[in-house]
């Protein structure tokens, strides 16, 4: 068994009806500039830390000349009914109806064993707390920089497809645009159905190459989840804040491209694939 998994919490909180949405390092690093933004801006708690045997073979010096290794965790924001700033659909529905979890963290695991593991861990922790239903986010990989990125959405069922594309500006039609999405975003949105969990996933066109930032196709993911899962939030925030999000994680990228080299299979094509 090479998945190790911390509780951080004393209680573990009863979450009402949890979607996850997953952000994990990939092509432009779209998925985790947008959840490591929603994570700092709702001030969400981390519940689990994740590590792995199979994750990259190296460690980071922070701003403190301290040392860590790199894990992922499981974050949650929990809405209660007092707490929530709210506001009111023309349907009268309340924001925030459910409580979010997020996978966040700087590595996900190179090896295809190590990373089906890592998927059906995770599946597993979500059913456990409740959750029923799982977004993932990630890029696809062009040869040159959109100017205006489009998203696209799959997903578990054609339910959930259009469930989530609905009244968005989201491409439904991805079947061709992209090799296979490769990694835990694929194999979360993949294995889903096995763990009787349903699963969407938002892909942003972006540029492929391991040090360019998909800031504008992350924006626009935001904007779709904003809408969809009706956040709230301030989107002109998403621009200042990104500036630190962009120094700190383009200084990981490459120090995690090098460590994680030798260890890719190098099978990869030079054409629009999504690695998770």
């Amino acid at each position: 068994m090479t998945i190790n998994v911390k509780k951080l919490i004393d209680t573990i909180p009863k979450l009402n009806n949890p979607v996850m949405i997953e952000g994990l390092p990939g092509i432009g690093n779209v998925g985790k500039i947008v959840v490591d933004f929603l994570v700092d801006e709702m001030k969400a708690k981390k519940l689990y830390e994740v590590r792995s045997l199979s994750f990259p073979h190296s460690a980071f010096v922070d701003e403190n000349n301290v040392v860590e290794i790199p894990s992922v965790f499981i974050y949650y924001k929990k809405f209660s009914e007092n707490a929530v700033k709210t506001k009111r659909s023309k349907a009268g529905k309340r924001q925030h109806s459910r409580d979010i979890l997020f996978l966040a963290g700087d590595v996900q695991p190179l090896e295809e064993e190590a990373a089906y593991e890592f998927s059906y861990k995770i599946l597993d922790m979500l059913k456990e707390l409740g959750g029923k239903e799982i977004i993932t986010l990630g890029g696809i990989g062009l040869q040159s920089i959109p100017e205006k990125p489009k998203v696209y959405c799959t997903g578990s069922s054609k339910e959930m497809i259009s469930k989530y594309t609905k009244g968005v500006d989201v491409q439904k039609n991805l079947y061709g645009v992209v090799g296979p999405i490769i990694g835990a975003t694929g194999l979360l949105t993949g294995l889903a159905k096995e763990k009787d969990i349903e699963a969407a996933c938002y892909l942003a066109e972006t540029f492929h190459n391991p040090f360019y930032l998909g800031i504008k196709g992350g924006q626009k993911i935001l904007e779709v989840l904003n809408t969809k899962l009706e956040f709230g939030i301030d989107m002109k925030k998403f621009g200042h804040e990104i500036e630190e999000v962009e120094k700190e994680l383009m200084k990981r990228t490459k120090e995690l491209e090098k460590a994680s080299k030798a260890a890719k299979s190098g099978k990869m094509k030079d054409e629009a694939n999504y690695i998770g």
